[in-house]
């Protein structure tokens, strides 16, 4: 029986198995290595380490949670998890068992991308959702969004605060704008296409139009998109958690969910999806589990 299973080795688990380490807790941090930005070539907005490489601050920090004797990383899928009388199990693909008190689902989140030729092959390399992360990369350059009016429409008024050359691409008739959005969107310089898209288009591996139905283009050096679906980890069905209409898990405070001894922490939680607020909520949950350990260790 450990004190922690920590199940994601993205910037929450990594961050919580840090810290809770550091608490001397005994610590099992299983990683399937499938990052959601693996395909993002930097990381931008980590103090410290903006613009750095996901991998590089992914070694970088096995390379110093391995002065913690007390925390093991595994690589390996965790297949099934369960909440026991006196804390969790989990099961790995190779049928292996552990047992811990606690509980941290790091796991991230799986992005849908639009069923739109061009999509998988730009995606992190001009093809991205949040313009916290690359949306200095692409100031004052060309850039559409796509997308359904309704929803697409507020991510295009936020991306004017990193240019004002944008074109909303609904793909089809807005009918869903009303006059004041659409007097709204031309105020503010926004050109809206409503031509059906066939596919996206570049040149070098680069992103550098999208192509519509009718053979016309739209030039862009990026395309910012709102995804329509976001799936977490089965496990967190599986553990009785519940689940925004976003399909993020509405935590409590210090991430505890509403399985008692569960923690979500990082993309899969409520909060804004960024890496560093990610590593802050691992830090918070681990905070939380040795509290809570602590407690019980001195009743």
């Amino acid at each position: 029986m450990r004190d922690v299973i920590i199940v994601g080795g993205g910037p929450a688990g990594l961050s919580a198995a840090l810290i809770l380490g550091r608490c001397r807790r005994a610590v099992l941090l299983v990683d399937a290595g499938h990052p959601r930005n693996a395909v993002t070539q930097h990381m931008n907005g980590f103090l410290s380490r903006d613009g750095c490489p996901p991998g590089d601050l992914r070694a970088l920090a096995h390379e110093e949670l391995a002065r913690y004797e007390t925390v093991e990383l595994r690589a390996g899928d965790v297949v099934d998890a369960a909440r026991e009388e006196d804390g969790f199990a989990v099961v790995l693909a190779d049928g292996r068992r552990e047992r811990a008190r606690r509980l941290v689902l790091a796991t991230g989140l799986r992005t849908e991308l639009p069923a739109l030729e061009g999509f998988s092959e730009f995606w992190g390399r001009g093809v991205h959702h949040c313009p916290y992360c690359d949306g200095y990369e692409n100031r004052d350059r060309p850039v559409a969004i796509y997308g359904p009016a309704a929803a697409a429409k507020g991510l295009a008024l936020e991306l004017t605060a990193w240019s004002r050359d944008l074109t909303l691409c609904t793909d089809g008739p807005a009918d869903d704008l009303t006059p004041e959005d659409r007097g709204r969107l031309e105020r503010l310089g926004i050109r809206l296409e409503e031509r059906a898209v066939a596919r996206l288009e570049g040149e070098d591996g680069r992103l550098a139009r999208v192509r519509l139905r009718d053979g016309d283009s739209v030039a862009c050096a990026a395309l910012f998109f709102t995804p329509a679906a976001c799936e977490p980890s089965r496990l967190v069905a599986r553990l009785g958690c519940e689940l925004t209409a976003k399909g993020t898990v509405p935590t409590r405070d210090y991430e505890q969910t509403n399985v008692p001894g569960l923690f979500v922490a990082g993309d899969a939680s409520r909060r804004v999806q960024l890496a560093i607020v990610a590593a802050a909520e691992g830090a918070m949950a681990a905070f939380a589990i040795n509290t809570e350990l602590l407690r019980e260790d001195t009743r």
